[in-house]
């Protein structure tokens, strides 16, 4: 007992190093497998060097950004404001604003690298058994969910470890200034992070739709050869933007939504004044504790994802290692909370007990598995919602679009109605701290999740770089059975993420709330209200100009797929080879110029409403983009997850009104026009909301000190009262008010 009282805050960096060697044990693993031959090889060399060619180009724009804002933050840091608005911050800020970007950009860079390696080697697998092809695109998942989970712990971890030795003297309290300004430093790598990821994702986005809406309306529409044709110009592009939009977007996106989540948490743990073994830091602990238990759990549940017969179930091997990380992590909590916490605390007044924090960790995995299930439920394969869009398809493009956008809406209700539960049982539970450890127990199996949605675009482009090859149809229809089953674990990753996104943002809300002075927000007032409804508009405009995005590089890589088909001869007939790199750098250019303005709304609009019209406006606005961002991220997730499932249930039959339809008849056509649309609102728009909201909020909480309206420390307080005590009392009393102002 007495080792972890004094080695606890030594211990968390190392079970991020524990995760950072899981990973490249499991990367060599699968790079020690067979490759395939020549074609399957020079296939797969085509899509990594095009990702690492967007990669080079994504950190290029980026690191002018990453200057620009560290120096503004580094000169923010030497502010000191005013003795009723003390700003507790340093010029560190900029270096650990630093240390998260490149944090998150690493996470993205590890997990596209071995994507591309297990992509073809999955192939190769699946030319074996389904099972071996299995083994080999979840481990490369697990890679990427290892990686990053690790990099996360340890960077914030090992930071918290220098910060708090930087600027805590010995035997200062946990709830004073100096760890105050320990975390707001702190949340720089949050910030950092965050910050990258929305870029990441809403570039890789726009990239990857780009490619696949070009490929599918020339290549089967127009052309009416298959999805992953060699013959199509843009093919390769299409694989390529798995990578980086579902891989390096995805987990550079998950890296910053698991900072988040624990800075958030850490926030709201320095309120509490803690009697506990650990100095006073097991509130500010425990959520480091429970993300490094839930990654050594993960590691372990990895090893029993696993099939034997062709038969078996690949949803219900990976629903097998994610039911057992999320129990063995629910377990664990328990001691860790009994071992930490005290008795009882308080925070802003609220009551609670160590076993109330227990509770609402258990309330975060609970809303976590059901956010997972009820997404599955509206995007997988045999279910009501997707049959009803297949159904739907029969009568045409148009009855499919409405279909889809239907299921969509419909799908908003149960995660709200779960989120809302969620929200209101952790903080009657443990108040604001239980929100924030409910998010943290949560994320907890973050691991997990990320292997299990990183496995599907690793399978997704095996059975690309399958059907290229013109490998036997046995090997694409293994290929293509993971990739089922990949599209709608991707969509329920989308789905945990945004819940994650809502209880994270509220916590990041309370913190912001306390820092910069405000008790409450007065919604009747005009201008709080107006940023309200400013903030509800902004997920509406950020997707607007996410989708048309994709729609202004898909029309450019029509119209160059179409000027391939025409000017080069003898592509149908596979005698010439299309010009791949053309596409490529369609979709290459397109992202990084897109990308641009949809960030710069998540990060400038904060600071303007904020120094403009101060706290209590700012926090009508983040209210505003919260529900909003929210139900905008559950719809567009769950129509284009519904809508591609809808289109893929073709390619093995569907019976509609008693009769079978498969690929290229007229429903299956009206299928593809609705994955067409599904796709810019799953990859690139839904998924960023989360991060939107998010990062909003993470901003406003970097800016609060600099807005804080006027905080009176207790004794000020006690002061005033007394004032305006002697005022009533005795009239004549100038003298006692003066000498007792001084």
């Amino acid at each position: 007992m007495e080792f972890l009282q004094n080695n606890l805050i030594y211990m968390i960096p190392v079970f991020g190093l524990v995760g950072i060697l899981a990973m490249a044990i499991q990367s060599a693993w699968v790079t020690k497998q067979d490759a395939g031959d020549e074609t399957m090889t020079e296939l797969a060399g085509y899509i990594a060097d095009g990702a690492m060619a967007f990669l080079k180009a994504e950190w290029k724009v980026l690191s002018y950004f990453v200057i620009l804002a560290g120096a503004l933050l580094a000169w923010s840091g030497t502010m000191k404001g005013t003795p009723e608005n003390p700003i507790h911050s340093s010029p560190v800020i900029a270096v650990a604003f630093l240390f998260g970007a490149v944090s998150s950009a690493f996470a993205g860079y590890l997990g596209m690298r071995i994507a591309t390696k297990a992509n073809v080697r999955t192939t190769q697998a699946a030319r074996t058994s389904l099972a071996k092809a299995l083994q080999v695109s979840f481990t490369g998942g697990t890679v990427m969910g290892f990686g990053v989970a690790g990099l996360a712990i340890f960077g914030l971890g090992g930071l918290f470890i220098v910060l708090y030795y930087s600027f805590v003297p010995t035997g200062a309290l946990a709830s004073g200034m100096e760890m105050k300004k320990t975390i707001e430093v702190l949340a720089g790598f949050s910030l950092g992070a965050e910050s990258i990821a929305l870029f990441a994702r809403v570039g890789g986005g726009i990239y990857t739709k780009a490619a696949d809406v070009g490929a599918d309306l020339v290549g089967k529409v127009e052309a009416g050869i298959p999805e992953d044709d060699v013959r199509n110009p843009a093919t390769i592009a299409d694989n390529v933007g798995d990578n980086v939009g579902d891989v390096a977007g995805m987990g550079a996106d998950l890296f910053g939504s698991y900072v988040a989540t624990i800075l958030a948490t850490m926030v709201l743990g320095q309120e509490i004044q803690s009697e506990d073994n650990f100095g006073g830091m097991a509130p500010i602990l425990l959520p480091m504790l429970i993300a490094g238990l839930g990654l050594i759990f993960s590691i372990i549940s990895s090893w029993f994802v696993k099939i034997k017969k062709e038969t078996d179930s690949v949803q219900n091997a990976l629903n097998m290692g994610n039911w057992m990380s999320i129990i063995l992590t629910a377990v664990a909590s328990y001691f860790a909370v009994k071992l930490m916490m005290p008795a009882t605390m308080s925070i802003r007044g609220f009551e609670f007990t160590a076993m109330a924090v227990y509770y609402s960790i258990i309330v975060g995995l609970v809303v976590g598995t059901l956010m997972s299930l009820i997404t599955e439920y509206y995007t997988a394969m045999g279910k009501r919602p997707v049959q009803s869009i297949i159904n739907q398809s029969s009568t045409g493009h148009a009855t499919n679009i409405i279909g889809g956008l239907s299921v969509g809406m419909e799908s908003t209700v149960l995660p709200i109605l779960v989120l809302a539960a969620g929200i209101y049982g952790s903080y009657h539970f443990a108040g604001f701290y239980g929100v924030a450890i409910a998010a943290a127990g949560m994320m907890a199996t973050t691991a997990m999740q990320l292997a299990i949605d990183a496995f599907g675009p690793i399978a997704d482009n095996a059975g690309g770089i399958a059907e290229m090859s013109g490998l036997p149809k046995k090997v694409r229809e293994r290929t293509d059975n993971l990739d089922a089953v990949g599209n709608t674990t991707a969509a329920t990753g989308k789905g945990f993420a945004i819940a994650s996104a809502a209880l994270t943002s509220l916590a990041l809300f309370a913190a912001f709330a306390g820092i910069s002075g405000i008790t409450s927000i007065d919604i009747y007032k005009a201008n709080v209200l107006a940023g309200l409804f400013v903030g509800g508009m902004i997920p509406f405009i950020f997707s607007a100009l996410c989708i048309s995005a994709v729609g202004r590089a898909a029309m450019a890589m029509v119209q160059e797929v179409r000027r391939q088909f025409k000017e080069i001869p003898g592509i149908m007939e596979y005698k010439a080879k299309p010009e791949y790199d053309k596409c490529v750098a369609i979709s290459t250019n397109a992202s990084i110029r897109e990308m641009t303005l949809p960030g710069a709304i998540a990060l400038i609009v904060p600071i303007i409403v904020g120094f403009t019209f101060g706290p209590e406006v700012l926090g009508g606005l983040l209210a505003g983009v919260t529900v909003s961002g929210v139900l905008m991220g559950i719809f567009q997730s769950n129509a284009g997850g519904a809508w591609d499932n809808a289109k893929k249930s073709f390619e093995k039959g569907v019976m509609i009104n008693g009769t079978m339809h498969y690929k290229g008849s007229e429903p299956h056509k009206a299928s593809v026009t609705g994955d067409t649309v599904g796709d810019p609102f799953k990859d690139t728009s839904g998924p960023s909301m989360n991060i939107l909201i998010k990062l909003m909020s993470i901003v406003s909480l970097i800016i609060a000190p600099h807005i804080a309206v006027g905080v009176m420390t207790t004794a000020q307080t006690e002061v005033k009262k007394n004032i305006e005590i002697i005022q009533t009392r005795d009239k004549l009393g100038v003298v006692k008010i003066n000498n007792l102002k001084k």
